[in-house]
């Protein structure tokens, strides 16, 4: 029971290892870098880092992302696995110029 348990956790930490993992930063009102291509059909990671000197919200309504940010903080959103398409994220407190695509092939 042990050995399939600690096996249990083992394959669960491999798989969250194998995670594709992508930084975005915003900073002076705009999302870096502004678009991005991953591939389709899997989980992936955004790491979120608030570089600049106001909050953001860095969201996709469509997705239900939606994360608030303070200057200097990092976060992260993990989207469950989606078609292939682009999908358009905004910071919504800077929407003119806080614009990140994800393309997901």
């Amino acid at each position: 029971m042990r050995g399939a348990l600690l096996a249990a956790l083992l394959m669960g930490a491999a798989a969250a290892a194998e995670l594709p993992s992508y930084t975005i930063t915003a900073r002076d009102g705009r999302l870096i870098p502004a678009t991005l291509s991953a591939p389709a059909g899997q989980r992936i990671k955004l790491n979120i880092v608030n570089a600049g000197r106001s909050p953001i919200e860095f969201e996709n309504l469509r997705l239900r992302v939606e994360k608030v940010l303070a200057p200097g903080a990092r976060s992260f959103v993990v989207l469950n696995p989606l078609r292939p398409g682009e999908y358009r994220f905004i910071d919504e407190f800077h929407p003119a110029t806080g614009l990140f695509v994800l393309t997901l092939r």
